[in-house]
């Protein structure tokens, strides 16, 4: 089941999933819009390796905005910090940004009960593209759980997405065994 903007906000009151900053006007009926953060980064090599820890470089997007380029991965952030603690949350990007040819993740749209954190972005594009930080970006919609939760995201030991951050985090896969 997708809750409702008024189920949204229900659970925003008693605490079951929390958004800051919370601004009514990006409550949608069935979602909540969040907004791009000023840091973009991108990975330094060109060839990345999924057993080494790969390095990124961070970007500020300013005033002016910031150009991305076709071909690029951009890694981004949600201006909002998010828990939920009895919903799934699913980030999709918005119909406007899509039209711009833009893509705000690659395989990573659904989030985890659990998840206290912003939202780091897999940024691509179609065509150059000006982006600016605090334009909407994303949306997200909350699936409720059906039954009792054993192993919450945010208290599982092999976690590696649980540092609070403001800045766009490069992928941990390197810390998986296999």
């Amino acid at each position: 089941m997708i809750l409702t903007d008024k189920q949204i906000l229900n659970a925003l009151e008693n605490k079951e999933i929390v958004i800051e900053p919370f601004d009514r006007n990006s409550l949608g009926t069935n979602s909540y819009d969040v907004h791009l953060g000023k840091y973009l980064a991108t990975y330094t090599d060109q060839i990345l390796d999924a057993k080494k820890h790969n390095t990124i470089q961070e970007l500020e997007i300013g005033e002016e905005g910031f150009v991305i380029q076709p071909g690029t991965l951009y890694l981004g952030v949600t201006e909002e910090y998010t828990e939920t603690h009895n919903s799934v949350p699913f980030l999709e990007g918005k119909s406007s940004v899509g039209r711009l040819g833009i893509d705000i993740h690659a395989t990573a749209g659904k989030g985890d009960v659990g998840f206290c954190n912003t939202w780091t972005l897999e940024i691509s594009c179609v065509h150059p593209v000006r982006i600016y930080a605090g334009m909407p970006i994303g949306q997200l919609i909350y699936f409720r759980v059906d039954g009792e939760i054993e192993n919450y995201y945010n208290k599982k030991k092999n976690a590696k997405y649980n540092e609070r951050t403001l800045k766009p985090v490069e992928s941990m896969m390197w810390k998986n065994k296999f």
